[in-house]
């Protein structure tokens, strides 16, 4: 598959090859956040999928899709931590070996979770990540697995978009946490193609938005400098694939604060119940930050893209302002 030629079979492909192997995640209401949003708002609790984020959908769909001689050489990628584990989830289903080259800045947890499932850890220099592993790769020949811009990695993400559609036929909008453009460029592919009409709108933190500067200034771009606590979105770099399905399918990119990802990451907590990480609090945080004008009085959908957060840093982050679910 060329750049930009994902297609909804890919996608529907992928669902029937992953299916025996993921959840099929719930799609939850909350009155309060819809209350907050202005949105007859849902939940897509990806934090609840297998190793706690929806990144297994792409890497499994990649990875079942090797062949017998790519797996006995193994496959390698780089990851701030939830691809790394979800790519060594899937090589040890897939029966092949993987190399996760992460930054020395990675969160411990998900370090601990990574090597948990079998998988070769080495940490680098963040700002080297790329170049260090095609260094490891030029030595032992394993299989390179993008994080967010292989063929088959998009395809599995846009599951998602199938899911969320055949729970929710009549949903407006769609918002989701950007940080390559993975996931919103497979669940674009998906929903654009189900319900042309519906809006699909990313959300990225304002210390890392590789994917907003990218649309502006027309070509991918690599960012100097980047920082957000939401550690699963600070995307160093944009990718051809994902770039050019986020230029075609996806309608608004919006910009939320780390203060207001933190925000949100109690409100999700204290009100339904559900422990996310920062990456995944981001869309509802566009949503009751008002980011998302689109939404208002709609049927939306924000996507919950993970649930590996740090305990040590949770209580950092979540200051308590209720109890009671809704």
């Amino acid at each position: 598959m060329a750049v930009d030629t994902i297609t909804f079979e890919d996608v529907k492909e992928a669902a029937d090859r992953i299916r025996p192997h993921v959840h099929r995640t719930p799609l939850l209401h909350s009155a309060t956040l819809s209350e907050r949003s202005g949105a007859d708002l849902w939940l897509k609790a990806e934090n609840l999928q297998k190793t706690g984020s929806f990144k297994p959908r792409g890497g499994i769909s990649a990875a079942l899709q090797l062949s017998p001689e790519e797996r006995s050489r193994g496959v390698i990628s780089i990851s701030a931590g939830n691809h790394a584990a979800a790519l060594a989830f899937a090589a040890r289903m897939a029966g092949t070996h993987a190399t996760l080259v992460m930054p020395e800045t990675a969160s411990l947890s998900k370090i601990a979770a990574t090597r948990g499932y079998g998988a070769e850890v080495v940490l680098v220099d963040g700002r080297r990540l790329m170049e260090s592993m095609e260094e490891i790769q030029r030595e032992h020949g394993q299989t390179f697995i993008h994080p967010f811009d292989h063929p088959q990695v998009i395809a599995g993400q846009g599951t998602v978009g199938l899911e969320i559609f055949d729970d929710l036929p009549d949903v407006d909008v769609v918002v989701v946490p950007v940080g390559g453009g993975g996931l919103i460029s497979g669940i674009a592919v998906a929903l654009k193609t189900l319900k042309p009409g519906i809006v699909v709108i990313g959300v990225e933190p304002e210390g890392s938005s590789v994917v907003s500067q990218s649309l502006a200034a027309g070509h991918t771009i690599k960012l100097e400098r980047f920082a957000t606590i939401a550690d699963g979105l600070n995307a160093p770099f944009s990718a051809p694939t994902s770039f050019a399905l986020v230029q075609r399918l996806v309608d608004e990119m919006v910009i939320v604060s780390d203060e207001e990802i933190a925000n949100a990451l109690a409100l999700i907590l204290e009100r339904t119940k559900l422990l996310v990480e920062s990456a995944g609090a981001a869309a509802v945080a566009a949503l009751v930050a008002g980011r998302v004008p689109a939404a208002t009085g709609k049927t939306a959908v924000a996507v919950l893209s993970g649930g590996n957060v740090d305990l040590a840093l949770l209580g950092q982050l979540v200051t308590p302002t209720a109890t009671v679910a809704t």
